[in-house]
């Protein structure tokens, strides 16, 4: 694929974000496309938001675990870059008016203290890197038409990237053991999944070794600061306005999201 036709359709991609509405997916516009040529096209896209203003502050991990990966049909691990424009805070909740066909995950996100470059990272430097680990909530968001998605249109999409909430809770991880601290997932008071740690990669600290090192041989470095969305330890959930979803993590606390509008395709 050339150039061109790399930033065409990252632009495409950034088109469809702006104004809401769906594509179709990247394997049948471009037949024969690569991971790399995703990643190119990803970074076209987020390339446009940071045009716009954003910045980017952390780096997400998708489809890491069983349930997310049966549902979209992808069996390996992607990334994506967040931005300062995918913030939201349990106060203010989340605006669906915003989004196309939005998906809830509930997951552990780690914000870093100090920079980690890998690769060969292990576990240990992760966690020593680690300011804290709150409970948080992805709102994923496909900009390809009824998420019918291979790994290459999630990549190209920018791993699927919507907004993301972290809870208020706060602990180090060194004080949890992230593998088997439990997450309950209620929706609108209702018990909707339970999990531990261990569902993401057999822990959501491999997860974020996996990706500091895969980023890190690309010349990508975490920085301090960063948050690293480690990757989604519930099944996705369809989310609509009046909805409300909370996620506790056994030791550490809880994360409320909730959500008002309407998105552009309603679930």
């Amino acid at each position: 694929m050339s150039p061109q036709d790399l930033q065409r359709h990252g632009a495409a991609l950034h088109a469809a974000l702006r104004g809401r509405h769906t594509l179709a997916p990247l394997r049948e516009q471009c037949p024969g496309i690569t991971l790399e040529e995703a990643y190119r096209i990803q970074e076209h896209m987020v390339a446009l938001r940071v045009a716009e203003g954003e910045r980017i502050v952390g780096k997400k991990i998708g489809v890491t675990s069983k349930p997310v990966q049966d549902f979209l049909g992808v069996y390996q691990p992607d990334f994506g870059q967040l931005t300062s424009g995918m913030v939201r805070s349990e106060a203010e909740g989340v605006d669906l008016n915003a989004l196309i066909q939005p998906k809830a995950e509930a997951e552990l996100a780690f914000v870093l203290e100090r920079d980690l470059v890998g690769p060969d990272l292990t576990a240990t430097d992760v966690i020593r890197a680690t300011a804290y680990v709150s409970p948080c909530f992805e709102i994923v968001d496909s900009r390809i038409r009824d998420w019918t998605i291979k790994i290459e249109d999630t990549v190209a999409d920018n791993a699927s990237c919507g907004v993301f909430l972290l809870g208020e809770a706060k602990a180090d991880p060194r004080d949890l053991d992230l593998a088997l601290a439990g997450m309950v997932l209620e929706k609108n008071g209702e018990l909707f999944s339970t999990s531990v740690g261990a569902a993401v990669q057999g822990s959501p600290v491999n997860a974020v070794v996996w990706l500091a090192n895969t980023l890190g041989a690309l010349g990508l470095p975490f920085r301090a600061g960063e948050v690293i969305l480690s990757g989604s330890q519930s099944a996705l959930v369809p989310v609509r306005d009046g909805d409300t979803l909370v996620c506790t993590v056994g030791g550490l606390g809880r994360c409320t999201a909730r959500f008002h509008g309407r998105s552009a395709v309603a679930s």
